[in-house]
């Protein structure tokens, strides 16, 4: 067995752990998914508004923790009654033509040279694992981890069991870590998110993807790698795909888009 000039050894894993929005998915869909939600009766018209505005900010705009508490607490008050069946089923009905062309090209290229590497592809998301786990099953990521949303008797409650944010992330990469012996120090994170900087700090490779100011001046600080991500093509023709995924996703990816928008709606309202 041999050792690096840290001490680690070259014989242990390594991991790619990338985070999902706008680093490797390149915008909240939220004014694509608002009409259907509409149309059953989830949202009123003035949520289509709101959310056909929350999607241009949230484009163009960073989130800090005051922000990201406020958007969690919306998000689980918006959601809870929702009958999670009826969500995903409107979703998968609807949408399936808009998950495909969310995913940046760069990233896919990436995440296809870290699997040739032979790294293990992670996903690490504070979005809930209904659109984590099926779009990390459809990239190819070896594993996943995101927030998971308290559901009893098959409709949200308002609650979180877990929140995959900030320190918790952190806490997430170093849990797999250890389950599946990776060097962190040999290991590579990605995020576009100076909520993310915990997670970055835990490796040995971390890079800025499309950062937000705060994590661009960061990154630039300390050395790290800047990249800007701006060519989503359609997912279908660079990943392959089974039918049993594709319908997941899809349905995954309308909700979270939904929620998404109307939290950043909120959140950026309140500061004017």
């Amino acid at each position: 067995m041999t050792a690096n000039a840290h001490g680690a050894s070259e014989d242990r894993r390594v991991a790619a752990f990338f985070d999902l929005d706008k680093t490797i998915i390149a915008k909240s869909s939220t004014l694509a998914f608002s009409k259907p939600f509409f149309d059953q009766g989830l949202i009123n018209r003035r949520s289509v508004l709101k959310s056909s505005y929350a999607q241009f900010l949230f484009l163009f705009s960073g989130a800090d923790h005051d922000q990201m508490e406020r958007m969690r607490t919306h998000l689980t008050n918006m959601c809870a009654g929702w009958d999670v069946d009826q969500v995903r089923a409107i979703v998968a009905e609807t949408l399936h033509d808009i998950v495909d062309p969310l995913v940046f090209a760069e990233a896919a290229d990436l995440i296809a040279d870290h699997k040739a590497r032979g790294h293990d592809v992670v996903v690490v998301s504070a979005s809930g694992e209904e659109v984590v786990t099926p779009i990390a099953r459809l990239l190819g990521a070896d594993h996943s981890a995101a927030t998971r949303m308290t559901v009893v008797d098959g409709k949200f409650t308002g609650g979180l069991d877990f929140y995959c944010y900030g320190e918790q992330k952190a806490g997430v990469v170093r849990e797999l870590a250890a389950t599946y012996d990776y060097d962190l120090d040999r290991c590579f994170a990605y995020s576009d998110s100076s909520t993310d900087l915990p997670m970055l700090a835990e490796v040995g490779h971390p890079t800025a993807v499309n950062p937000d100011r705060t994590l661009r001046k960061e990154a630039a600080e300390k050395g790290w790698a800047i990249l800007t991500f701006s060519n989503p093509v359609p997912l279908r023709a660079r990943l392959p795909s089974t039918s049993r995924t594709a319908g997941a996703t899809s349905a995954a990816v309308g909700l979270a888009a939904v929620l998404a928008g109307a939290l950043t709606y909120a959140v950026l309202r309140r500061k004017r």
